[in-house]
């Protein structure tokens, strides 16, 4: 008589993978979105399928396999998601190009609490493997040296293991890990490693939040690199070098004066949910998921997400800050 599987039981099973796994698929496809349905779908294929399983693999190695099937399906381009400046020249402040294009051109970000998890240590590796500099460099791979480069020095997985996974021989995985390096020796950026513990960072962010909110822009120059880049995604337009950002700030950024910034998790970088005084002047809508990448000690790429309808609720964020009371 044929065994009835406990569906309820399987679930139960395979939800603790949830986070590990969209981790996996965000660092593969660029997007919490497509990460979160590649997740998915990884985990209804491995529910329907499970009475098939049998145990003959370890499970973690299953549902991996599952998943890359998955992101593979998804990602069938040499290239996928990108950022501004992979795309285009830098504009001048003065006369920026405000086009915009579709949300699936842009790697976009991902709150921290649902891809990490795990002792310090393991968070402090994954932030690192997070970060939207890196995320966006694994784009520029092909999708399976995407995979093997992921499987091999983020999640420190065999060649023999990656191999059985992506169903091809050590030697192969070994040349796609050959050229996946040298492709991120180039791409990789440089950039400080994000503690939020350390007081040199935590007063680099509390004055920029100061200046930002103030709108000094004379003191926000002060923390930034002389070559600092701000990017704007859906819009193609980026800003680069201190001069030219204050005169953004002063031109056609002007609009910031007068926001607030709520510190957020996002891709392991210290970032901040941007709302602008309401329109109606009834306290702050909701503006942008604002990242920094910080390099020596100082902003270096200041990255503002503008999807605001999708990005606020996928961490939780309110759609308005009530005005301050009177004193």
């Amino acid at each position: 008589m044929p065994m009835i599987m406990d569906r309820d039981g399987v679930a139960e099973r395979l939800e603790p993978f949830r986070r590990e796994l969209t981790a996996y698929c965000y660092r593969m496809l660029g997007s919490a979105f497509e990460a979160e349905d590649a997740v998915q779908e990884t985990l209804v294929r491995a529910w329907s399928k499970f009475d098939g399983f049998e145990g003959r693999a370890a499970l973690r190695t299953w549902l991996y396999r599952i998943a890359t099937n998955v992101c593979l399906d998804m990602a069938p381009a040499p290239q996928r998601r990108a950022r501004p400046m992979d795309l285009t020249s830098p504009c001048p402040a003065g006369a920026p190009d405000l086009a915009q294009s579709e949300e699936n051109v842009w790697v976009g970000p991902v709150p921290d609490s649902r891809v990490l998890s795990g002792d310090p240590a393991e968070v402090a590796v994954g932030r690192e493997s997070i970060r939207l500099a890196f995320v966006s460099a694994l784009q520029k791979l092909p999708a399976r040296q995407r995979a093997v480069l992921i499987l091999r020095e983020v999640l420190a997985w065999s060649a023999a293991e990656t191999a059985e996974l992506l169903e091809t021989t050590v030697a192969s995985v070994n040349s796609a890990l050959q050229r996946a390096r040298a492709t991120m020796s180039a791409e990789r950026p440089a950039g400080d490693v994000f503690d939020p513990l350390d007081e040199t960072q935590r007063s680099l962010l509390a004055r920029y939040v100061q200046a930002f909110e103030a709108f000094d822009i004379e003191a926000l120059k002060r923390l930034l690199h002389e070559d600092a880049v701000l990017n704007m995604p859906p819009f193609q337009m980026w800003v680069r070098g201190v001069v030219e950002l204050g005169e953004w700030w002063q031109g056609a950024g002007c609009g910031c004066a007068g926001s607030r910034l709520v510190p957020v998790e996002a891709n392991g970088t210290p970032a901040f949910a941007q709302y602008r005084p309401a329109e109606d002047g009834d306290g702050w809508t909701p503006w942008g998921i604002t990242q920094l990448e910080i390099v020596d000690g100082r902003i270096a790429t200041m990255t503002n997400h503008m999807d605001v309808d999708r990005l606020f609720p996928l961490w939780g964020l309110p759609a308005r800050l009530p005005a301050e009371p009177r004193a």
